[in-house]
């Protein structure tokens, strides 16, 4: 069978493009100022090549985020606590959230980037698909078999979202790359003071929810 593995030479192709698209959205103040010919140029590349490669800029801007991401999907999906699977669901979900605010936080002009690409919903996303999927089974464990009826509350009529997704499309709205521009940038908050908050608001929703 032959040898599929990329060429050497189109591995380092592959990260030169990657990095130079990265700076560039590092010094730029919107993704949207950024062309495939300014990528081209920086990464010394002819721009055929990035189309071939990546498809558009927003497939090149999906691409750098998953590179930059992949220790990290790494540690959840296979990782030990408090990001792994193993973890119990309560400290997993604030570690997960941590961990994905701390991402942000890191690189947050890709991130910004990420998030203002024209290719649809931005939850239909592959990425904020795994994401909400993982804090949504997580939640679930958390719930654990308790029911509406134990706390006291009604039971709500059958509808296609159930509570543990809309609560993770709510704990995901807080680290959204927008909203931690605006605190750091317009309000002033400190990279701390953000991940502090994020925790404490979490908790009380887990709180609230009446979860073990």
């Amino acid at each position: 069978m032959p040898d599929r593995r990329p060429r050497a030479d189109a591995v380092r192709n592959r990260e030169t493009v990657l990095a130079a698209a990265d700076a560039l959205f590092t010094d730029s103040e919107s993704a949207r100022t950024v062309s495939m010919d300014d990528v081209a140029a920086a990464a010394g590349v002819g721009k055929g090549t990035l189309f071939r490669r990546f498809g558009d800029r927003d497939g090149l801007v999906r691409a750098l985020f998953e590179a930059r991401t992949d220790s990290l999907r790494q540690a959840v999906e296979h990782g030990p606590a408090p990001l792994g699977p193993r973890t119990a669901p309560r400290r997993r979900v604030l570690a997960l959230l941590d961990a994905l605010l701390t991402f942000k936080l890191a690189n947050r002009h890709l991130s910004r980037a990420l998030e203002e690409t024209g290719s649809g919903s931005p939850y239909e996303a592959t990425h904020y698909t795994w994401w909400h999927g993982t804090l949504r089974d997580t939640l679930l464990l958390l719930r654990g078999p308790a029911s509406r009826e134990d706390t006291g509350v009604p039971e709500a009529p059958e509808q296609p979202l159930d509570a543990c997704a809309f609560t993770a499309h709510a704990l995901l709205a807080a680290v959204r790359a927008d909203l931690v521009e605006h605190l750091l940038g317009a309000e002033g908050a400190s990279p701390e003071a953000v991940r502090a908050q994020l925790a404490a608001y979490a908790a009380r929703v887990l709180d609230a929810d009446g979860a073990p």
